[in-house]
This record gives C-alpha cells, structure tokens and sequence, in this order.
C-alpha cells in the first residue's frame, strides 16, 4: 500500500478526532432536538427509527475512524495497537448491526417494505464485507494467526479492502443524509431551515471525517519513515 511522500499523519490525526467529536454532537442534536428524541420501544416509531442514523454514525462511522487510526492515534506496543484495532473494529461492527436492525424495526413497525432504496443495499452489503474484513484479520492477524510470509503478504490487501470498506461506509452514510432530508422535505420541512442546514452540514463533516481518516492511514507517522505501510505490522 503506497503512502503519501511528505506528509505527516499526525495533524491529521488530530483533525480527524475533532471532526469525530463534531460529527457526532451534530447528529445527536439532529435527532434529539429537531427529530423528538430516542427509543427503543415508542407508539412513535420516528423515535426507534432515529437511533439509527446515531448508531450508524457514532458507532459504526466513527468507531470505525479511529479503529483504522489506532496505529497512529494510541500510545503502547504494536501489540496493544493490535488488540485496540481489533476491539473498536469490533464494537464499530456490532453497532453498526444493532443501528441496522433498528432501520428494519421502524420500517416493520411502520408498514414501510425493507431494501428499496440504493442506501439500504449499499449499507448492507458494507456491513457484510466489514464482517469478512474483520473475521479476515482476526484469523490472519491475531488468533490463529497464519504463517509470517502469508502475513506479510496479506497486510497490503488487508488494507486497501479495509479503506475500500471505509470509503463504502462513507458513501452509505451521505445516501442516508440524503434519502432522510429528502423525504423530509417532502413531507414539509423546509429547504432552508436550520435542521435541514444542520443534516447537511453534518453530512459535510462526515465527508471531512472520511478523508482526513484516510489520509492518516497512509500517510507516515514520520516523514522519514520507509515509503511502505509500517503501522498495521504483519507480526
């Protein structure tokens, strides 16, 4: 995997944990404030639907940010590195499953059919393959562990699949900002209100997020550093 020559990750590291942080203070207010709240249970189904758009954002978005970041971002040994990455990218992949059956919840309970729209295939199909991904480097990179020559030889393709996952999430995220305001907007919010300013804002900050991460990932922790990806190590 090719890194970016001349550039340092860390400021974007940094970058990326704000934009985190106002990502998701801005999709809590979204769906606290102008959407009425949270459930899990509610004769209002809008309620259990919008612990979807939280969890899908919070919890599989930017957990999965700064499970790809751990290298860069966590003090420690490579192999605290290793165990980090493996439990954010895990707690990012169940909660993206729960923010997933939450989206079918509200459409059974709601009488609304499941997978008509473009969002609802990309963001299952980029669950599923985050779940391969995952499986892939548990067994490849930690328990059982496969040989050092397979390791090494899997490494590059570990990542790319995992930024191409990432990259997949991202664009599953903007679908969903988009297909919510939409219908929104269709049923009467208005175009230039604040709510619809602030859906899409945080949609910018998601897009923000998403390139400020991935330009962490591959660019080198030093300047100095070898022109290969050293952070993820095949040990």
């Amino acid at each position: 995997m090719g890194r970016l020559v001349g550039v340092r990750a860390l400021p974007f590291t940094y970058a990326s944990h704000v934009l985190a942080a106002a990502a998701a203070v801005m999709v809590l207010v979204w769906n606290i404030h102008f959407r009425g709240g949270l459930a899990f249970e509610s004769t209002n189904k809008n309620l259990i639907f919008n612990v979807h758009p939280v969890l899908m954002t919070i919890g599989f978005i930017i957990m999965g940010s700064e499970a790809i970041m751990s290298y860069k971002a966590f003090p420690g040994s490579h192999e605290v590195h290793k165990v980090v990455h493996l439990v954010l990218h895990a707690i990012a992949l169940v909660l993206g499953a729960v923010g997933i059956y939450f989206a079918f919840k509200f459409h059974n309970e709601s009488g609304i059919d499941n997978l008509y729209s473009l969002h609802s295939w990309v963001g299952l199909g980029t669950i599923c393959l985050y779940g391969i991904q995952w499986i892939f480097g548990f067994v490849t990179f930690f328990f059982p562990g496969a040989a050092p020559n397979l390791r090494r030889d899997a490494l590059p393709w570990h990542v790319f699949f995992g930024l191409f996952v990432y990259i997949l999430a991202l664009a599953s995220a903007q679908l969903g900002f988009l297909e919510k305001l939409t219908f929104l907007q269709s049923t009467g919010l208005a175009k230039y209100g604040s709510e619809a300013f602030l859906v899409n804002f945080t949609a910018l900050v998601v897009i923000l997020l998403g390139v400020s991460v991935v330009i962490s990932a591959m660019a080198p922790a030093h300047v100095e550093e070898p022109h290969s990806y050293s952070p993820i190590s095949e040990n």
